[in-house]
């Protein structure tokens, strides 16, 4: 996991109108994969419906990770009301990973 500023992540995504978030989603996911969570296609999020399936799993990713640092529910919760604000939260979690 590469270590990223979630204050960044949020100033990124705003700047950039929701491109970086887009990218900071795939290539988020990619690294967790890798780490053996199993987190679908990014082609979900543009998918209506089948993007709130895909925050699911995203968030079963970012609890595999974490070592059931923070639960899938949680992460979850957080892209979905949130959005950026939870990736930040998020990225903040996955840096504790990547330390």
């Amino acid at each position: 996991m590469q270590k990223r500023s979630p204050v960044m992540v949020v100033i990124l995504s705003v700047i950039t109108l929701g491109i970086y978030a887009i990218w900071w989603y795939v290539t988020t996911k990619n690294e967790m994969n890798a780490k053996g969570a199993q987190i679908p296609t990014a082609w979900l999020i543009i998918v209506p419906i089948a993007n709130i399936y895909w925050e699911w799993k995203f968030g079963e990713g970012v609890e595999t990770v974490t070592n059931k640092g923070m639960s899938a529910g949680t992460a979850f919760l957080l892209l979905f009301f949130l959005g950026v604000i939870g990736a930040a939260i998020i990225q903040s979690e996955l840096n504790k990973v990547a330390a």
